[in-house]
């Protein structure tokens, strides 16, 4: 999402296939600088969590400038979306050529009740980095990465509840890391699926 848009948007008319997170495109120098940055950001974000390490340490680890460093992902949030983006395109290639259930090929009710699980299994595996990039500034999560994908992917699943668009924003809220980092301690993980899967099951049901 582009401008000044801070909050959830209508469902779009765009197919599912123009909404994927698209490659980055860059020189081999570019593309040595930026891999190098983010292995190091990986390795250190995982040595001693995501809130611990400074950007300086980053750009130290990745044996390039603070200015560079600085200039191509701006700050922490940046390094966790660009961190982030392979797996979401792995995700979104499953959505739309994957095997099924999460696939083409099976129900609606099957394809939802399989996106909320792999959705879920993205986001407790890189929780400390979605919420840093969901959270950056207030509406970012609606702005960045792929919430575009999902939404549209969602309201096509609900296409028969009674405002597909809105349930599935109401649904990707339950799925916001926030929500998420919040309730997973005193819920766990198992019955926090259980009841987005139930309510998820709920909408499909219209």
């Amino acid at each position: 999402m582009t401008g000044d848009i801070t909050g959830p948007q209508s469902v779009s008319a765009v197919p599912l296939e123009l909404l994927r997170t698209p490659p980055v495109k860059e020189r081999a120098d570019a593309a040595r600088n930026r891999a190098a940055v983010l292995d190091a950001a990986a390795r250190l974000f995982a040595e001693r969590g995501v809130q611990a390490v400074s950007m300086d340490q980053v750009a130290a680890a990745a044996g390039v400038g603070k200015g560079t460093l600085f200039r191509r992902f701006g700050d922490k949030a940046g390094l966790a979306v660009a961190l982030l983006d392979d797996r979401e395109r792995e995700l979104q290639q499953a959505v739309l050529s994957g095997p099924p259930p999460l696939g083409p090929g099976a129900s609606d009710a099957e394809r939802l009740a399989a996106f909320t699980g792999a959705y879920l299994d993205y986001l407790v595996e890189h929780l400390d980095l979605v919420r840093m990039s969901e959270t950056a500034a207030p509406g970012a999560r609606y702005r960045i990465g792929a919430y575009r994908f999902w939404h549209r992917h969602l309201s096509l699943l609900l296409a028969d509840a009674p405002d597909p668009a809105a349930d599935a924003h109401a649904l990707l809220a339950l799925l916001g890391a926030e929500h998420v980092a919040a309730l997973l301690p005193e819920l766990g993980e198992r019955r926090m699926r259980d009841a987005v899967t139930r309510l998820a099951a709920g909408l499909g049901a219209g």
